[in-house]
């Protein structure tokens, strides 16, 4: 059942909850509204500890066509387009990539500008095979932003990421997956059910082991090797002290599954 009516539907599932953008009439395109819902679902999300993944996905033929310029004031001369990206766009990125949990995304249809953007910083992108990613920014005179311009060449290298931003052609799934921007395309008719499998397999993971997988490949982007082996070991000492490392090795030596704290059954 979807708890939040109006611009994002919130669903829990066993161990896991689905985020599911909700403006099909403006394919997914962003307003203030489903700004503030979709940073309160995150908020909650991660307060939850029976939450221990998040699959984000759009309602309709689309994933997210980006920012709606519907939206009054945007297209006023002299708009601060910065103000714009601090108070929406940057605050959804730092939520999504800062949420102690994984992130799953399925895009289907078109992940247009900023929606692209947004798919871009989930944790597990899987796209349909026929998806669209478009960095349309340079149609309307702009930049790639809420972090594609950081994404965008960590994920495919500086040449296609040029190419991408420079030309705004768009990009299939498949292409996309091809070129290491999503980590799967399927068909379109099983994109939401191999995107819930994978949430469902997130949540019967260690939730504190993948919440410090996050920060720790987060920190590597910044990290001299020196300082990643250090965080590593950091890392490594805490949780091997913890009764999820007793569990695995535990189920290992008895050739059984393991039943990490605060799975589902």
């Amino acid at each position: 059942m979807g708890e939040t009516a109006g611009p994002l539907l919130v669903e829990r599932r066993d161990g896991w909850r689905l985020l599911l953008l909700n403006r099909p009439q403006r394919l997914n395109a962003f307003d203030a509204a489903l700004h503030a819902a979709l940073l309160a679902a995150l908020e909650e999300a991660a307060a939850d500890p029976a939450c221990r993944a998040v699959l984000l996905a759009g309602a309709g033929r689309a994933f997210c066509a980006g920012q709606d310029l519907a939206e009054p004031g945007l297209t006023e001369a002299g708009v601060d387009l910065g103000a714009v990206l601090e108070r929406g766009w940057n605050r959804l990125v730092r939520a999504l990539r800062d949420l102690p949990k994984p992130v799953v995304c399925a895009v289907q249809g078109t992940a247009a500008g900023a929606g692209a953007s947004v798919a871009f910083a989930c944790d597990i992108t899987l796209a349909a095979e026929d998806a669209r990613f478009v960095q349309a920014f340079i149609r309307i005179g702009l930049i790639p932003d809420s972090a594609a311009t950081w994404t965008l060449p960590r994920l495919v290298g500086p040449a296609r990421a040029r190419a991408m931003a420079m030309l705004g052609e768009p990009v299939t799934g498949v292409e996309a997956a091809a070129m290491g921007l999503v980590h799967r395309a399927v068909p379109a008719a099983s994109l939401m059910a191999e995107a819930e499998a994978v949430c469902a397999r997130l949540a019967r993971l260690p939730a504190k082991a993948l919440a410090a997988t996050k920060r720790a490949l987060d920190a590597a982007e910044g990290n001299t090797l020196v300082q990643q082996l250090a965080l590593e070991a950091g890392i490594q000492r805490e949780l091997g002290r913890g009764a999820d490392y007793a569990e695995g090795v535990a189920a290992f030596q008895q050739k059984r599954p393991a039943r990490f704290e605060g799975a589902p059954e």
